[in-house]
């Protein structure tokens, strides 16, 4: 079954922000387009706003003057439901309330034609669920788009239970056919992106509540060593506080509060407060007029050691051997192939952060996973109370004379960058092994949806396929809650490596 037809009317039901954007971009791929909103009045308010958008896009020359004039006479506000009888595809963008979904397509069903497609824009509710309320669920989807819709490639093109595959496939081609990257998934809580995307939020908050260290700080790890457009809390308080924790909970509640996607209690708490973020005026920020960012915990200048030596491979931070080197800073080789450090001349070691604590050890220094250690702006270190002050003073010196910031936290287990890209990459494989989406549309859901630097398969590739079932193995050991439990899907795809490779599992 192949896209719409241009020729075939769309309707969208709400029309509020999202329902706006969705009408906008039906209206621009050529589609008629009606707009219903049960407020009298709303939805010509709707038809304005969107005729001067489209003016706007005049003017940036994007949208040409006769081609605005054509899709604003296919605009038409509808003041009843009995006037989307002709529609060949409803999107529905009301309130997020299962009850009040279920009755709108009720309704609509005894308007619309059989063969007419429905789709609902939910983020958080179940698309079964909307779905059950009807007498024929086949020819209903899920259909998310992402705000603003207009600009977002991204949509999430999710099969209820009992939906047709034709129609499913039908939603997919004309979403592709507007322009959009629609990705499939099942019906799933939270989808690809809202499932896959918690450990980003819950990691930042989590290592903020252990006093690892503050969130101006954090967010400047997974920025300038992460390579994330943002940092947890300050993409947070622009989404609102209260939305972001109303999916976090959301997702929690319908997996039946598993311990992987618990809610955060400082936010909880902010929520409580009123403080919402930029919407608001305060968040985990102060967005008043006036008020200063706090800048992120930056180390003091230190003199960089005098040589360092290998011990055997630095896995996926091995391009550091070479930065060092160029650095002028000797590098010494030992034939150790069990080490996985840099030994400094205090005798104090250097490692990746691999889900143990430097408290552990004699006299360790973690530092966190990048992105691109090259490009990297911002290393963060960990150390405990027991470390020499002299091997963290020559941890700094070194990562300083590479030309980078660095940034001291806690002794956090996994540090901020590699528990957050370890979660994510195993609720990745999770999601695949249970058929929620293939690793290509995950990877695309997850560049383009929430602009992740990389996909998480792209990720694991790059890292190694046992980097995240180890690291998350060596937390589950320090935190036995199940929260970094590695999922089954995460441990085969560990140990057939292993068996490939020709060593015991």
């Amino acid at each position: 079954m192949t896209a719409l037809d241009l020729s075939s009317s769309v309707a969208v039901v709400g029309t509020g922000t999202m329902g706006q954007g969705i009408a906008q971009v039906a209206l621009v791929a050529g589609h008629p387009v009606r707009l219903y909103d049960a407020l009298p009045g709303r939805a010509r308010e709707a038809a304005d706003a969107i005729g001067a958008r489209l003016d706007r896009l005049v003017e940036k020359d994007r949208l040409t003057g006769a081609d605005r004039d054509a899709a604003r006479a296919r605009l038409l506000p509808a003041e009843t439901l009995s006037e989307l009888a002709d529609c060949a595809l409803v999107v529905e963008a009301v309130l997020e309330r299962l009850d009040v979904k279920q009755e709108l397509f009720r309704e609509l069903e005894d308007i619309v034609d059989d063969d007419c497609l429905l789709a609902t824009n939910t983020s958080s509710l179940s698309v079964t669920a909307v779905a059950g309320a009807l007498r024929v669920p086949g020819r209903f989807v899920g259909l998310h788009f992402f705000n603003p819709a207009p600009l977002l490639p991204l949509v999430e093109v999710v099969s209820g239970f009992a939906t047709d595959v034709t129609y499913a496939t039908r939603a997919y081609e004309t979403a592709r056919a507007w322009g959009k990257t629609p990705v499939a998934c099942a019906d799933t809580p939270g989808f690809i992106v809202n499932r896959i995307a918690r450990p980003f939020y819950a990691e930042a908050f989590a290592v903020y509540e252990a006093q690892g260290a503050d969130p101006a700080t954090i967010d400047a790890v997974l920025r300038e060593s992460g390579g994330f457009r943002m940092g947890a809390f300050e993409l947070t308080d622009l989404i609102g506080q209260d939305v972001n924790e109303a999916v976090t909970r959301s997702v929690w509640e319908s997996f039946f509060q598993d311990v992987r996607f618990t809610p955060s209690l400082a936010q909880r708490r902010l929520v409580e407060s009123g403080r919402l973020g930029r919407k608001s005026g305060h968040g985990w920020y102060d967005h008043r007029d006036g008020a200063e960012r706090p800048e992120p915990d930056t180390a003091e200048r230190r003199q960089p050691p005098a040589y360092v030596v290998t011990e055997g491979d630095l896995g996926p931070a091995g391009d550091l051997l070479a930065l060092i080197r160029e650095a002028g800073i000797p590098v010494r080789d030992e034939d150790e192939d069990n080490g996985t450090r840099l030994v400094l001349p205090s005798g104090g070691q250097l490692a990746l952060a691999d889900g143990q604590t430097s408290v552990e050890f004699r006299d360790v220094v973690y530092f966190d996973l990048a992105l691109d250690y090259r490009k990297a702006t911002r290393i963060a270190l960990s150390a405990s109370q027991d470390t020499s002050p002299q091997t963290l003073a020559e941890a700094i010196g070194l990562f300083q004379a590479l030309g980078k910031k660095v940034t001291v936290i806690g002794d956090v287990p996994g540090m901020i960058v590699a528990r957050t890209v370890a979660r994510i990459i195993d609720l990745a494989h999770d999601a695949v092994a249970k058929g929620v989406a293939t690793e290509e549309d995950i990877d695309t859901a997850m560049r383009l949806g929430v602009n992740y630097p990389l996909g998480p398969f792209e990720w694991s590739r790059r890292l190694g396929r046992s980097w995240a079932y180890a690291l998350l193995d060596d937390l589950h050991l320090r935190d036995p809650s199940g929260r970094y439990a590695p999922s089954l899907a995460l441990y085969r795809h560990a140990h057939a490596s292993d068996k490939r490779e020709g060593t015991a599992s």
